[in-house]
């Protein structure tokens, strides 16, 4: 199955990666979201991220125009009734994604894949709020989208091998590189960083360091790039709860 047309619901930072990494590589992209003034700042935001990449020279002036013009912005969800495939990145809480993910069910057509952005919900939960589980899938992006290499992608039990291989196609076309997880909570990614980044925490609150001397540690001992109380600012302190939440 060729992707052709993307549908990413929720202009957030992630939904907003998704829509540029999509126009950026000729997908024409319907950026949905319920409030206009944020869907403005999205495009503004996505402006500048590929301004960013003209100045490292990774990309020509000349082409900004015309991805900005393949990402179609919306508060309607029915609008993406035409989408080959369907990204949800709305807030990580259950309730609000299932209600999507049934909404949608019923405006696209029978052959449209509906994928999450989920970091750490069931992908089977979600699909059961559809009459298509063998369409539903997760496609995990990582922070920032246009650099992260990683989609980590979540079969629920009744997603089909074609869904699969789709996924896994357009990921590659994306530049991405999908890597397999199992439908468990919080995946692999999650489900080993959040519980390092809540020990970072608990760290702090008892005294054991200061801020800046736990992720000082992390970076040089662990040589990760940056430390887990800065990580947790970026993913944002509610998605890290919402995540821990899943994981309880």
């Amino acid at each position: 199955m060729t992707i052709g047309t993307v549908a990413v619901v929720g202009c957030g930072t992630m939904g907003n990666g998704i829509a540029q990494v999509c126009a950026h590589k000729g997908k024409q992209v319907h950026l949905v979201d319920l409030d206009p003034a944020l869907l403005a700042s999205a495009v503004k935001g996505i402006e500048g991220s590929l301004g960013r990449l003209v100045k490292k020279e990774k990309l020509a002036a000349g082409d900004v125009p015309e991805i900005l013009g393949r990402i179609h912005t919306t508060t309607k969800l029915a609008d993406a009734e035409d989408s080959d495939l369907v990204v949800e990145a709305v807030t990580e809480k259950a309730e609000v994604k299932e209600a999507i993910f049934r909404e949608l069910d019923g405006l696209t057509g029978a052959g449209c894949i509906l994928a999450s952005n989920t970091s750490s919900i069931s992908i089977t939960q979600l699909a059961a709020a559809t009459g298509r589980p063998d369409k539903v899938i997760g496609m995990h992006f990582m922070n920032p989208v246009p650099i992260m290499k990683l989609v980590e992608v979540v079969r629920g039990l009744d997603t089909s091998d074609e869904t699969t291989a789709t996924v896994n196609g357009l990921s590659e076309e994306l530049g991405k590189v999908p890597v397999p997880a199992n439908d468990f909570p919080g995946f692999v990614s999650n489900r080993i960083l959040m519980p390092m980044i809540n020990e970072a925490v608990t760290c702090l609150m008892e005294g054991v360091a200061s801020k800046e001397s736990i992720d000082e540690i992390m970076k040089l001992g662990m040589a990760h790039p940056m430390g887990p109380l800065t990580l947790a600012d970026l993913i944002g302190l509610d998605v890290c709860l919402s995540i821990m939440e899943v994981l309880h």
